[in-house]
């Protein structure tokens, strides 16, 4: 099943050439794209795969071997790790390293929380599995085009913190763009992934500073 946008690309083509199950909707967030999926799937269990993740054939025949017995020990999903690259090149560091996401699930079982920015798969404490094998990630096409998604997700991200931000200091503005810096490239060794990680470190700087900039401007703008 492949969920369109109204992409103005090749994608449908393309897509066409694999399946006839194609539904289309207009995109406002992730979460909300995917939870009106889910329910369409025509199996009950479910391999979400985003447009910048592939399957890897390891992955491939160990999901093929669960979904013999998928319900096994009670669970009703499965987290995958990822393999995450950036720039070109591997990240085994930079708060990436033990990336992962709930993406093999029962259709009836799952749904993701309703936020506009990393949402997650909520199991309403049912028991949830763990795969061997990873998923290719490279979120990375050009660094304008990674900036613009940073843009986008903190206009997102503006609205989820809005709810539960009080009043906005220098605090938000300098400390928390700063720790976003220090987490990924000190504490959790983005200075081990060379210039990638640097860059990592950075764009968590500015992702922050945007966030809590989008929040101010929402604010004001309500007024």
């Amino acid at each position: 099943m492949v969920v369109d946008s109204y992409s103005t690309d090749r994608t449908v083509e393309i897509a066409k050439e694999y399946t006839s199950f194609i539904i289309k909707r207009e995109f406002d967030y992730p979460s909300s794209q995917k939870n009106w999926a889910i329910p369409q799937a025509g199996n009950q269990w479910i391999l979400l795969v985003d447009a910048d993740e592939r399957v890897t054939p390891e992955l491939k025949e160990e999901v093929l071997k669960v979904l013999q017995n998928p319900g096994k020990n009670g669970f009703v999903g499965y987290w995958i790790k990822r393999m995450n690259h950036f720039m070109g090149e591997r990240i085994h560091y930079s708060g990436w390293r033990n990336d992962k996401v709930v993406r093999l699930f029962h259709r009836d079982e799952c749904r993701y929380d309703d936020r506009h920015v990393h949402e997650e798969i909520v199991t309403e404490g049912k028991k949830v599995g763990i795969l061997k094998n990873k998923f290719y990630h490279n979120t990375y096409t050009t660094f304008d085009a990674y900036i613009n998604k940073l843009n986008k997700y903190a206009t997102w991200q503006a609205e989820d913190y809005d709810k539960k931000t009080g009043n906005l200091t220098p605090y938000h503005f300098i400390v928390k763009p700063f720790w976003g810096f220090f987490k990924h490239y000190i504490i959790q060794s983005g200075f081990r992934d060379g210039v990638p990680g640097l860059v990592i470190g950075y764009v968590q700087w500015y992702a922050v500073f945007m966030r809590y900039v989008k929040l101010w401007l929402l604010r004001r703008d309500r007024k």
